[in-house]
């Protein structure tokens, strides 16, 4: 009997965010809002990956095969964000990662840090 494998991982793009479950339980997930960089990096198994960051270096990792195109239709919507450095970037992407995108924003003052 054979029954249907078990994915790695599945993603979830919402309005909200993006969220990658992981067969062993875990979760990586990532609101829009906080996304501050995008990067896009080749992976040993010849996927490409799309790696977010926020500003304390938490990152979702989604692997292109499990993309679609509401995934890559949010990504438009980054302020400025750059479809054809995007596309350069996954067409050249080798085992090292390229930044596709940072957020035009400066980042926030930290809380606990005293300004002279």
């Amino acid at each position: 009997m054979h029954g249907d494998s078990v994915p790695d991982s599945y993603v979830y793009v919402t309005e909200e965010g993006v969220t990658r479950h992981y067969a062993d339980g875990s979760v990586d997930a990532l609101a829009w809002e906080d996304v501050v960089e995008v990067r896009v990096a080749g992976d040993t198994a010849s996927d490409i990956l799309f790696i977010l960051l926020d500003r304390d270096g938490q990152s979702c990792v989604v692997p292109e095969s499990a993309t679609d195109t509401a995934f890559l239709a949010r990504l438009r919507y980054l302020p400025d964000f750059d479809l054809d450095r995007l596309g350069a970037a996954v067409e050249a992407a080798r085992d090292d990662y390229v930044v596709v995108w940072r957020s035009p924003e400066p980042p926030t003052a930290l809380s606990d840090f005293e300004y002279d």
